[in-house]
């Protein structure tokens, strides 16, 4: 009797899991990705030594290299959108995961809660520094008050007068969290592209960005000429230009596309390519064109013609490389423990 009920109990398993039909094969697990979250290094080091740079050295030369914040920034987003797409899309299949994207509200907020604490600790902190210097100026208190408001609600990007009164770098986390709000609605849409289509996508992008640069550089100038020693022309269309959170995310969407590409790749696609090390050093040497006389031209025209096409390159060829069975050199390091 006993071994005519285990008979019975293994028959009804067996009926019950042919009889639920198809079982789901298992979807690929995603390998982490270390080297990707270690680029950013070689991104903050050079944006912090620019911020110091013209209070140490009186060097234009100096000062043309080191003060190229404003094209290196633009790696910043791309990055955000590459590690956006990568966490919530699927891997080898053209969709978004729902689970992920099922509640947009809570997507935003998990993404904002990253960084918004240590903003709103810091920029109470210094409050009362901020509002003593606006005392200094005899600011209005109701434009002080605006200001902190901006400030404190990280909507200070879209205000290019106001936008670096206070906590001049948070404009990036301004930015940045209006990305982060079109997220839901973007990250599913790019995931539905085949490779040809993200490829348009991509170039689309780009052109739409280079337009813009372009917009501003007939308005104010094309080139640099000591433009890291002199007062900036036109610095509101400047600012509009380098900060402005719309064209955040044209460059956060770049790096979806790139990463979603990757993610579609084919067993062709993951043979051995060209080493990530080339395309990092033809991406940063674009910041020695300042050098130059003829080919100096404008953050903007680097950054969207040249810069972040080519570090976009740069990002794919390193997940590639870190997949791979023998990774090079720059993708250990940039996936150490230390970076």
């Amino acid at each position: 009797q006993t071994i005519d009920r285990c008979w019975r109990a293994s028959v009804r398993r067996v009926g019950s899991m042919a009889g639920d039909g198809d079982v789901k094969p298992k979807a690929p697990s995603k390998p982490r990705i270390d080297a990707i979250d270690g680029c950013r290094f070689a991104l903050v080091l050079p944006i912090v030594v620019a911020h110091f740079a013209r209070f140490s050295t009186s060097n234009e030369r100096l000062l043309k290299i080191l003060t190229q914040e404003n094209v290196l920034v633009g790696g910043f987003f791309v990055i955000s959108g590459y590690v956006a797409a990568y966490t919530s899309t699927k891997l080898g299949e053209r969709a978004a995961d729902e689970k992920k994207l099922a509640r947009p509200e809570l997507f935003f907020w998990q993404k904002v809660m990253g960084y918004y604490p240590l903003h709103f600790v810091s920029t109470l902190a210094f409050t009362p520094m901020f509002v003593w210097v606006e005392r200094q100026f005899k600011t209005p208190w109701t434009t002080t008050a605006f200001r902190g408001f901006l400030s404190f609600s990280m909507l200070q990007a879209w205000f290019p007068k106001e936008a670096e009164i206070w906590n001049q770098p948070t404009w990036f986390l301004s930015a940045l969290t209006f990305s982060n709000l079109t997220m839901p609605a973007i990250l599913p849409r790019v995931a539905e592209l085949s490779k040809v289509g993200l490829r348009k996508l991509f170039y689309a992008l780009t052109a739409v960005s280079v337009l813009q640069k372009m917009s501003y550089s007939e308005t104010a100038r094309f080139h640099a000429h000591n433009i890291s020693t002199k007062r900036q022309q036109h610095p509101l269309i400047w600012n509009l230009t380098r900060f402005h959170p719309f064209w955040a995310l044209i460059e956060m969407t770049m790096g979806i596309v790139e990463c979603r590409e990757v993610m579609l790749d084919t067993p062709e696609d993951k043979k051995p390519r060209t080493n990530p090390l080339v395309w990092f050093v033809a991406a940063y040497s674009t910041l020695l064109l300042r050098l130059s006389s003829k080919l100096d031209f404008n953050d903007g025209i680097v950054r969207s013609t040249m810069f972040v096409p080519l570090y976009t390159k740069f990002l794919t060829a390193v997940h590639r490389d870190c997949v791979s069975d023998n990774p090079s050199a720059i993708t250990k390091f940039f996936g150490s423990k230390t970076m």
